[in-house]
């Protein structure tokens, strides 16, 4: 299903009991914040929470602010058109599994392939509503190069010019008190690979500066920052454009492990069921959803230096700390006349990316499968803040199976980050971390069936000695077979009967039981 509008999706979810309106005007600075976190901390995620009347430094913003929108597993399942993320990822696997692909690259190039033939390309239109309000910048102030920086102006919009569109009253939220300003938390951002011309859409956070000057937060191993690294080595000013809303497929994908090359939009397309519109930007080459929300163009120019960003209250719970990353320079504001505001919150565990981090699973899970065809299925615990801590559950068939699972999610995409990953047999439901945990108490010699090793870590990862670098652990969970050191017989685990629990069933659905 493809929803022609953020406001679509959101008359979707009132009208099935989803979304609560909050008509009251609540503060952008930090109280938007504590009222999602708690809807966000309730048993199955909560509801979307629409506030009517968000203020920034006390003014009503023009902008209604729509949180937790994809925040549990129903209206993930929504934004897709589903009832089940499940439904999506076994017509995806039944399209992959049409011509089996030989290894990994083969089935990258079959998925791109597949989602092709489902539907249309992109296509290119003259104009959208997100052109319905146009506003073009004139250059941009001198540059920053110094720490810290003047005050942040939005921390002070007394005697500013609040008519719209300006980043000074877009209803950007400071989420918690020790962030180093106010930041766009679900921008989905738009670059291009200078060289093949690869469209990448991203999802990176963007601390506002002032009113035409953010910064743009690409972790050294997303595609972003090595489109920008191409940019730098040439000298040439990168053009980017960040849009919000519009259907709510395109800020899904925008979070979605998809392989270096393959285009987002192909995915949204397939998933929405309806070729994504792209308009061209006013000021730059790029082109985004002609139905977004809002449009915020521009670009980053190699020679300035960079500049320092954050603290962030971020999805590991902690604060990720100021680092130097790109200067966004803003060249124009677009957006629809009747634009809603999309946001999120990230924090201590579970938030509302839990349940985007765990269609990515579901959804991707095929795909693992091709390369691995042992394993049952894999979960991402909300305590390991997605990568952190990895589940998986295979069918072993013959010794140390389990350490070439773990060796092989290490070397696919994000899965790099991965700092524990548990193997378990195909018994075991990874979605039952009681389960799992038991599994890795009794099935396990801490010293026999653990691995240590070393490799790419998350750049957010506090914890590690050195910046994006870090070891990893990996535990055999599993049944032990002759070859893997274990010289005991194995026993088994404790089952009723079937018969017996079959007949029990019987009599305690009985008038005799009751």
């Amino acid at each position: 299903m493809a929803f022609d509008s953020f406001r679509d999706f959101l008359k979707t979810l009132e009208q099935s009991g989803e979304l609560r309106r909050i008509a009251s005007p609540v503060a952008t600075e930090l109280e938007i914040t504590e009222i999602a976190n708690r809807e966000m901390k309730k048993a199955g995620g909560g509801q979307a929470l629409l506030f009517e009347q968000p203020t920034v430094n006390g003014q009503i913003s023009p902008f209604p602010l729509a949180i937790n929108t994809l925040g549990s597993h129903r209206r993930m399942a929504q934004s897709l058109g589903v009832n089940t993320v499940e439904e999506v990822a076994e017509e995806l696997g039944s399209l992959m599994k049409a011509k089996p692909p030989t290894g990994f690259r083969e089935a990258i190039k079959l998925l791109g392939t597949a989602l092709d033939l489902r539907h249309a390309k992109p296509k290119l239109v003259r104009s959208g509503p997100c052109k319905e309000v146009i506003h073009k910048f004139e250059a941009p102030r001198a540059r920053v190069e110094s720490w810290p920086p003047a005050p942040d102006i939005l921390n002070d919009l007394s005697g500013s010019d609040l008519r719209p569109p300006t980043l000074l009253n877009l209803p950007i939220q400071k989420c918690w008190p020790l962030d180093g300003g106010r930041f766009l938390t679900l921008p989905c951002v738009v670059t291009r690979d200078p060289d093949t011309g690869d469209r990448n859409l991203g999802m990176y956070r963007i601390q506002i500066y002032n009113g035409q000057t953010t910064g743009m937060h690409w972790q050294l191993q997303k595609v972003a920052a090595r489109h920008g690294r191409r940019y730098y080595e040439t000298g040439q000013r990168m053009p980017v454009a960040v849009f919000l809303g519009g259907d709510p497929v395109f800020t899904f994908c925008a979070t979605a492990p998809l392989p270096d090359g393959l285009d987002e939009f192909l995915l949204a397309g397939y998933l929405r069921k309806k070729s994504v519109e792209l308009v061209k930007c006013e000021t730059n080459d790029l082109e985004v959803p002609a139905n977004a929300d809002f449009v915020i163009e521009g670009y980053i120019d190699p020679t300035e230096p960079l500049r320092m960003e954050g603290p962030f209250g971020d999805h590991t719970g902690y604060y990720s700390l100021p680092e130097p990353y790109p200067v966004f320079r803003v060249s124009a504001i677009t957006h629809r006349k009747d634009a809603i505001y999309p946001a999120t919150i990230v924090g201590m565990p579970p938030m509302e990316d839990f349940y985007m981090g765990s269609a990515s699973v579901k959804l991707f899970l095929p795909i693992f499968k091709i390369n691995f065809p042992e394993i049952v299925d894999l979960a991402l615990p909300a305590e390991g803040v997605f990568h952190n801590l990895v589940f998986v559950s295979i069918k072993k068939t013959y010794p140390m199976q389990a350490y070439k699972i773990m060796h092989g999610l290490w070397g696919m995409g994000q899965m790099m980050f991965s700092k524990y990953i548990i193997v378990v047999d195909a018994d075991v439901n990874v979605h039952n971390t009681s389960e799992v945990l038991f599994r890795l108490c009794a099935n396990t010699d801490p010293q026999r069936d653990s691995i240590f090793t070393k490799g790419p870590s998350d750049v957010l990862d506090h914890a590690t000695s050195e910046l994006a670098v870090g070891s990893k652990l990996g535990i055999d969970a599993t049944k032990k077979l002759p070859g893997e050191g274990f010289k005991r017989n194995w026993p088994p685990l404790i089952k009723m009967d079937e018969s017996v629990r079959r007949k029990v069933d019987q009599l305690l659905n009985g008038s005799s039981m009751k």
